[in-house]
């Protein structure tokens, strides 16, 4: 979901379109952060903000969001024009080389034929749609030229159950977004060819423990030099070990403390700021320390909703953005986050609880098939305590995944019916979400469950959702983000790390804490995880501008044909008192998803 300083934007119509007349009304040209604009019959070019480069030269245009590097060196430094050969003769080839955050569109005249391709985890991407005879494509959904803004309704199911619209989807219908690791190509054709560039294959090569955590080490320290190559960079800091590790680092590298923001809750069970104030003590940090209030949120959430290119449900963006703009009045134009550590080193929770219901199929089939199941079959046994819970375990055991980690879907224990106006209900199929799932799940190329999980979280967690989250908040700020625990040669590394030393017994992520013991406080290793959640439901019951603003945009979904009346009625009145913390989440995102579309369609009806 692409929330960038850049924009680039165009259309390209291969019937239309004389190569001779643009090599001869265009000036070869190449150039770094300037604006370029091209419009010749079949074809419009536009590209600005501070991480775009462009070239254009008499065998067409190249043009490059992000910094990635080829063997150290900047890909600005070589020439972008030195690119022509290989991305002829082998495109996927080029794109491997490239290390670091980018999306590239190349234009070859000598075919011609226009290519768009995305980094690793989507950091910068494309959208685009196939019109008659013509691609129209931008880094932005809501930005297309000659592409229709006609919302789809199947996009705001897969919001209400994603909390977020995972590509290839947008929110418009006939607009794609370009997923991860993935380049398109169009020419006369009939249609646009998508195919993988890059497709991560899990391959675990046994070494000496020392050896892996030394070079480990190595490769973070060498990722954070590269991300604070340029001055004003500053770093979140949660307290948690991905966190703490960046900023512990970014002292190694500097040789003295980083400056680092956290944020804080004045509400039980959400404030970490103890872990982090830990982890600045131990690295000297100069700490910035900011405490979010239900006021920030009803001032905030408005201008967040409406920055990205569809609608956006993750409540972590809020105080995400409170530190980014907090560290853009310091004057900082560059943040770093920790995101990736848990889902390169097994470090989610859901991990081991999925290795708890894989040790099912290790009893004796006659014992599972003979005792256990006829012993919680029966309905009888929901009034047994011990054996409701046996039940419970079995029946999920017994789903495969994907299918076994989303039976706790917000929006299906709502209920779909029970939720979605009948209006909407007839426009969307609830079975897409999960075939998409199981799609993804099915395409990644590992030999456990454990690594097929984390292939999985790369895409839906990683790319579809945290990324997107900080790069929107920053942007918004005005700040450029890095993310050193996702460099290329550390998702290799974590490629060729055995299963085993990720996840140890029901230990998460033990290889990442054992490398770094000595290095992190005994306190960060063996915290709990948490992040950035924030208290909403409890706000959204206590603060009245905040109790108006949730209200009147849940609500407002009501009108627009998307929500039924009784359930809003009931989420409001009794669920939400209720409990807060569960409850207030699908609060959260039906009010973030009427704040989009009331910037960006407040006409909107289903």
């Amino acid at each position: 979901m692409s929330t960038d300083r850049n924009r680039v934007r165009g259309y390209f119509e291969p019937a239309h379109f004389n190569a001779a007349q643009f090599r001869a009304d265009i000036a070869a040209s190449s150039a770094t952060g300037q604006a370029l604009q091209i419009e010749v019959p079949g074809l419009l070019l536009e590209a600005s903000g501070p991480d775009q480069s462009h070239a254009i030269t008499s065998e067409g245009a190249i043009i490059l969001q992000g910094g990635p590097s080829i063997r150290g060196t900047a890909v600005q430094a070589h020439g972008l024009a030195a690119l022509w050969p290989d991305l002829r003769s082998n495109p996927d080839a080029v794109l491997n080389s490239l290390q670091g955050r980018f999306a590239l569109l190349w234009l070859d005249l000598s075919q011609p034929v226009l290519h768009l391709a995305s980094d690793r985890f989507n950091t910068h991407d494309f959208c685009w749609a196939q019109g008659d005879q013509t691609l129209s494509f931008s880094n932005r959904a809501d930005t297309l030229p000659r592409a229709a803004r006609a919302l789809d309704p199947q996009a705001i199911f897969n919001y209400l159950y994603f909390h977020m619209i995972p590509a290839p989807g947008t929110i418009f219908q006939g607009v794609q977004r370009l997923e991860p690791g993935k380049r398109l190509a169009y020419s006369n054709s009939a249609s646009a060819e998508v195919a993988p560039w890059w497709k991560p294959r899990f391959a675990a090569v046994p070494r000496e423990l020392s050896a892996l955590k030394q070079e480990f080490r190595d490769i973070v320290r060498a990722s954070v030099a590269e991300e604070m190559a340029e001055p004003g960079v500053a770093a979140y800091l949660s307290g948690g070990t991905d966190s703490s590790t960046v900023v512990g680092m970014m002292r190694e590298v500097s040789g003295k403390g980083a400056r680092c923001y956290s944020i804080g809750f004045d509400a039980a069970g959400y404030d970490e700021m103890a872990y982090a104030r830990i982890a600045a003590k131990a690295f000297g940090a100069d700490h910035r320390e900011f405490y979010v209030t239900a006021a920030d949120l009803v001032a905030n959430i408005p201008s967040v909703a409406a920055h990205y290119d569809q609608p956006f449900g993750n409540s972590s963006a809020l105080p995400a953005f409170c530190l980014a703009k907090l560290a853009a009045a310091d004057g900082y134009t560059k943040l770093l986050a920790g995101d990736g550590g848990d889902e390169l080193f097994g470090g989610n929770t859901r991990y081991a609880k999925q290795r708890i219901f894989n040790a099912y199929y290790m009893l004796p089939s006659l014992v599972r098939a003979g005792l256990i199941e006829p012993l919680t079959a029966g309905q009888w046994a929901a009034g047994v305590p011990i054996l409701k819970k046996a039940k419970s375990y079995v029946e999920q055991a017994k789903s495969p995944l994907p299918d076994r980690t989303e039976q706790y879907n917000l929006l299906f224990r709502l209920g779909v019916d029970a939720t979605l106006s009948e209006a909407l209900s007839r426009q969307t199929d609830c079975r897409v979400p999960m075939q998409l799932q199981r799609s993804v799940w099915n395409g990644v190329q590992a030999s456990n469950d454990l690594e097929r999980q984390l292939g999985f979280d790369w895409r839906f967690t990683l790319a579809d959702n945290d990324l997107p989250k900080v790069i929107g908040t920053t942007s918004l700020a005005g700040l450029a983000v890095g993310f050193p625990l996702l460099a290329d040669k550390l998702v290799d590394f974590s490629l060729r790390l055995p299963p085993e030393l990720k996840l140890k017994g029901m230990q998460l992520r033990w290889f990442f804490k054992e490398a770094l013991r000595g290095f992190l406080p005994d306190e960060i290793i063996t915290k709990q995880k948490h992040g950035f959640g924030l208290p909403f439901g409890q706000w959204a019951l206590a603060d009245p501008a905040l109790k108006k603003l949730a209200t009147e945009s849940v609500h407002g979904l009501v009108e627009r044909g998307i929500l039924r009346g009784d359930f809003v009625e009931r989420l409001l009145t009794e669920h939400l008192p209720a409990h807060p913390g569960y409850y207030g989440e699908m609060v959260w995102i039906s009010m973030m998803l009427e704040q989009w579309l009331q910037a960006h369609a407040p006409e909107s009806r289903f």
